[in-house]
C-alpha cells in the first residue's frame, strides 16, 4: 500500500462562486489516504467527502493527489485549519 496526500488545487473564500470549497464550512480539505493506486485514493476521499461533494476528489482539475514518499525536508505535512 502506498500513502496519497489529496488537497483541494485552489480554493477561492473569497469569491461566491470560487467552485466546491465554498463556502468554507462543512467540506473536507485535505486527506491522507493509504491505498494502492491513486483511483483508489481519491475513490475512498469521495465515499468520504463533506459539501464540496465527490467530484471534488475525483476530479483532477479539482484536486491534486500525490504520493507520500520518505523522501523530503522534515516538516508538517498536512495541517488543515479552517477558523470562523
Amino acid at each position: 500500500m502506498k500513502l496519497w496526500l489529496l488537497k483541494p488545487i485552489k480554493v477561492y473564500p473569497e469569491l461566491s462562486e470560487g467552485g466546491p470549497w465554498t463556502p468554507w464550512y462543512d467540506k473536507a480539505f485535505g486527506f491522507v489516504i493509504r491505498a494502492a493506486t491513486e483511483k483508489s485514493a481519491r475513490s475512498k476521499a469521495a465515499k468520504d467527502c463533506g459539501d464540496e461533494g465527490k467530484q471534488a476528489w475525483l476530479d483532477p482539475q479539482l484536486s491534486s493527489c500525490i504520493e507520500l514518499t520518505p523522501k523530503g525536508a522534515a516538516g508538517i505535512v498536512l495541517k488543515d485549519y479552517a477558523s470562523a
